[in-house]
C-alpha cells in the first residue's frame, strides 16, 4: 500500500492527527537539524553533569564558557581535506562552527568547572556552590 489508511469514524479529528503525525515523521529531517553536538545532562546533589559528542574535533578547537547559569559549549569541527577532483557520493556529517548554551540550575563559577576530553566524548562537571546545594534540617522537639 503507497498510502497509509486513516479510518477511525468514531473520532473525527484521529485522520488530522495521523497524517500530523506522519508528516512529522517523514519531514524532520529537513525542517528541523538536529542540533550538533548532541549532549546529555545530568544532576545530582552536588553537580551537573554534561557529555558530548564530538567525533573528529580536537580539544583545542573547543571552547567553553560559563557566565551566571549559561554554559556555552562551542568550537569547530573541520570539513576533512578531499582530494581534488574528488567527487562525494554521500555527504552527511556537519562540519564548521557549532554552539550550544546550555542553562545550568544554578549559578556556576568557573573554579566549579572541570572538564575531559576522551574518545570524542567531552565530559563537564559542574560543582554546585555550597550555597544552593540542599541543606537538611533537624526538627527540634517542643
Amino acid at each position: 500500500m503507497l498510502f497509509p489508511v486513516y479510518t477511525n469514524r468514531s473520532d473525527p479529528f484521529a485522520l488530522m492527527r495521523s497524517m500530523l503525525r506522519d508528516f512529522d515523521r517523514s519531514f524532520r529531517p529537513l525542517a528541523s537539524p538536529s542540533a550538533f553536538p548532541p549532549v546529555n545532562i545530568w544532576q545530582g546533589a552536588e553537580a551537573v553533569a554534561i557529555t558530548a559528542e564530538l567525533p573528529g574535533v580536537e580539544p583545542a578547537d573547543i571552547e567553553i564558557t560559563v557566565k551566571e547559569d549559561v554554559l556555552t559549549l562551542s568550537g569547530e569541527r573541520k570539513a576533512p581535506e578531499v582530494p581534488e577532483g574528488a567527487r562525494w557520493h554521500r555527504n552527511e556529517r556537519v562540519f564548521g562552527k557549532f554552539s550550544r548554551a546550555i542553562r545550568l540550575p544554578f549559578a556556576a563559577g568557573e573554579d566549579q568547572i572541570e572538564a575531559r576530553f576522551t574518545d570524542g566524548v567531552l565530559r563537564i562537571v559542574v560543582g554546585r556552590p555550597e550555597k544552593d546545594k540542599p541543606r537538611k534540617i533537624e526538627i527540634k522537639a517542643a
